[in-house]
């Protein structure tokens, strides 16, 4: 399936496109990259059973705004508090991915977001990350940005799949692969990778500490991309719960392992329902 996402919202004159789902709690799905909301196309329906889910494609990436601008981690945590703002939200849950959790931790801690609960798995969050790879991006962004469309298309699809331990489908590979294919789609895809820059989790690291909601953080065991030292580490700083380490499962949990994101989640909402005082 593909989640629909019909909604615009107007950031600083650009476009940021956004959806909803269900009844029930608010609760907020933050993507990564190099993905869209359509990660989310497996387990929104099943979470929109108990929630009212909004998800959004970060600025720069999916059908949002893909034009030249900034689209760092520096902006996406503006994005996400005017959206908070534009939904009317007060304590939301929050499920975040790979640079969508940088992004709540930041609207967390620097916007001042209430949330009700937190889970966050495979988080860029913490130094070191960025791979040699998105190294020699940064250095060579407009070598890049001008590869022929079958180069592009190869390092492309060759990047995406080293995202999920078990490899990915036709129909996902297609999906993550659409928005950055053609023009502006190659080089947006450059652009992000370009501006990532260490120094959006640096400033908020030394800020990192168990909050008043509940926090669960999870981790691939094979995750490729972001070690799963970096899950111990962090599930250390901001949560009083064990790190859930997921087996089989890389980068990519939305493909990987779908099931235990849906069952964290309900989980970590019960346990903040139970906080409440009655």
């Amino acid at each position: 399936m593909t989640l629909i996402l019909d909604h615009s919202f107007s950031f600083q004159r650009r476009a940021v496109a956004w959806g909803v789902m269900g009844e029930g709690p608010p609760l907020v799905l933050v993507h990564g990259t190099p993905f869209s909301a359509q990660v989310w196309r497996r387990i929104a329906p099943w979470l929109a059973r108990r929630f009212r889910v909004h998800y959004f494609d970060l600025l720069g990436y999916g059908a949002s705004d893909r034009g030249v601008g900034d689209v760092s981690l520096g902006v996406q945590n503006r994005v996400m508090a005017a959206l908070w703002r534009h939904w009317a939200l007060d304590r939301a849950h929050v499920l975040a991915h790979d640079f969508g959790g940088a992004t709540a931790l930041r609207a967390h801690l620097l916007d001042g977001l209430g949330f009700a609960s937190l889970t966050i798995f495979d988080a860029v969050a913490l130094a070191p990350w960025g791979s040699p790879f998105v190294r020699h991006v940064r250095d060579h962004e407009p070598a890049f940005a001008g590869l022929p469309d079958y180069a592009h298309r190869a390092l492309l699809a060759a990047y995406l799949q080293g995202a999920a331990h078990n490899g990915l489908g036709d129909e996902a590979l297609a999906t993550y692969m659409a928005p950055w294919l053609g023009d502006p789609g190659q080089a947006a895809f450059y652009r992000q990778i370009a501006q990532m820059d260490r120094c959006w989790t640096d400033e908020i690291e030394p800020l990192l500490r168990v909050p008043d909601f509940p926090v669960q953080v999870m981790w691939g065991q094979q995750d490729a991309w972001l070690p799963l030292d970096q899950g111990r580490r962090l599930a250390g700083l901001i949560s009083d719960r064990a790190l859930i380490e997921v087996p089989g499962c890389g980068h990519l949990m939305q493909e990987d392992a779908p099931e235990a994101i849906v069952a964290a989640v309900m989980e970590t909402a019960a346990a903040a329902a139970a906080a409440v005082p009655s």
